[in-house]
């Protein structure tokens, strides 16, 4: 499966956050990369350049390609309730970002990648695939034989800050709870424009 594999830190500096986390180089140069980067004297962003960028923003934050995020964009629209609060859901409940947020792995990447390498289970069978949607209730956890892995064991803490998700550090498992509030998730994201740029 295609993912990007370029420097993160330049991707954070275009969109003025630090969208994969701590980055002490984004720090240093909390500006836009390019020769003009200090330069403002860029013109006015337009609505539909807005929006755009928005939707990249979520999709290098989550990790998901374009077809990948539209795909989930058109289930979000057939479900009741709001569709920007649904795709945010949705997003959420993917096992690559519940390993994140049990504090399993330190980024997204890496929990993507320590999926589809076989180290995590959902409700006590391996599974490997990072997009599988994970519901209010299931289990996922450390595989047995992977739990001595130095990744692992690096970041694994005693409690987590989400409320949503139930964590236990002895059997290295956290349950999902329910489906987080809007209000609780933490990134800075503005789903409506997504919501104006696709409905264009």
């Amino acid at each position: 499966m295609a993912r990007y594999t370029g420097p993160t830190t330049k991707i954070a500096r275009k969109f003025g956050e630090p969208i994969f986390g701590a980055d002490k180089y984004f720090e240093k140069k909390n500006y836009p990369p390019g020769q003009h980067g200090q330069a403002k004297k860029r013109k006015k962003t337009s609505e539909y350049g807005t929006q755009l960028r928005e939707k990249q923003k979520v999709k290098y934050t989550y990790g998901l390609l374009e077809r990948q995020f539209r795909n989930l964009y058109e289930k979000a629209g057939r479900m009741k309730g709001r569709t920007g609060e649904n795709l945010l859901l949705l997003l959420e409940s993917r096992l690559d970002n519940i390993v994140y947020r049990c504090g399993i792995a330190p980024t997204r990447a890496a929990a993507r990648q320590l999926v589809s390498h076989c180290h995590i289970t959902l409700n006590g069978q391996v599974c490997n695939i990072p997009s599988t949607i994970v519901k209010p209730g299931e289990v996922v956890g450390v595989r047995e034989r992977s739990k001595s892995l130095e990744v692992i064991q690096n970041c694994v803490s005693d409690s987590i800050v989400y409320s949503w998700i139930e964590w236990n550090k002895a059997s290295m498992t956290g349950k999902y709870l329910n489906l987080p509030a809007r209000e609780e998730i933490p990134e800075p994201i503005s789903e409506q424009l997504i919501v104006e740029l696709y409905s264009k």
